[in-house]
């Protein structure tokens, strides 16, 4: 964490009702993340241009370019929302993210909508938004401390990135085992940052906190989608 905070203590450590308002402006947040990221898909699916670029971004090698270019910006927005800058720095992290987000997402999103129907994403994104709301109340309701899992998720993290790699560069399908095992992963990403906002961030950290929570969520629509699809 940042320690160019004015507060020195963490969210655990605040009154209940400086704890309260760090968690309900997290969530605000987060739920205007999404907000954004789904009025930004809608306009781009709408744009010819915005299809070509997909196609673009998926020809030949060009997607493992894309994912390196995609993990440098999403590095700049957390550390940028992370931040002890002003929060006009800490929201544009965040901004930035968001287009990110919406700029990877494209050839999925346009290769659902084309060959398995729109609708897979409409519920896609209920499952999410379900599965999202089942981690989060047992994160609550538990009050358990999931820091323990960082170790796990760098370390998956790294494997998962090889696989992707390692399928990108000899031509073939992960399939539903792998987008399975990466919606596992994306569930215990979720439980991890939650308990970051309930144990670890600091009081004013709410804008990087929502981009944690946003990341994870982004993460498990994308691989739910993917089950979709090949359901389908």
């Amino acid at each position: 964490m940042s320690t160019g905070y004015a507060n020195p203590y963490t969210v655990s450590q605040a009154a209940p009702a400086e704890r309260s308002a760090f968690i309900r402006n997290t969530y605000l947040h987060l739920g205007g993340a999404i907000a954004a990221f789904i009025g930004l898909e809608w306009f781009l699916l709408q744009q010819e241009w915005a299809f070509a670029f997909a196609q673009k971004m998926t020809g030949g090698f060009m997607w493992l370019v894309v994912l390196g270019a995609f993990m440098l910006v999403g590095n700049l927005a957390s550390r940028l929302a992370s931040s002890g800058a002003s929060r006009s720095v800490q929201y544009g992290g965040l901004l930035l993210f968001i287009v990110a987000e919406a700029i990877i997402f494209l050839p999925l999103l346009f290769m659902a909508a084309m060959y398995a129907g729109g609708d897979v994403i409409a519920k896609a994104g209920y499952t999410t938004l379900f599965v999202f709301g089942g981690l989060t109340f047992a994160a609550f309701a538990t009050g358990k401390d999931f820091s323990f899992l960082r170790g796990f998720l760098m370390v998956g993290g790294f494997v998962a990135l090889g696989i992707i790699i390692v399928s990108i560069l000899f031509g073939f399908n992960l399939g539903n085992i792998f987008a399975g095992a990466m919606a596992l992963f994306a569930a215990v990403a979720i439980l991890y940052n939650t308990s970051n906002v309930i144990h670890h961030y600091r009081p004013d950290q709410h804008v990087a906190a929502s981009l944690s929570l946003f990341s994870s969520v982004a993460l498990l629509f994308w691989y739910i989608l993917q089950l979709f699809m090949n359901r389908d």
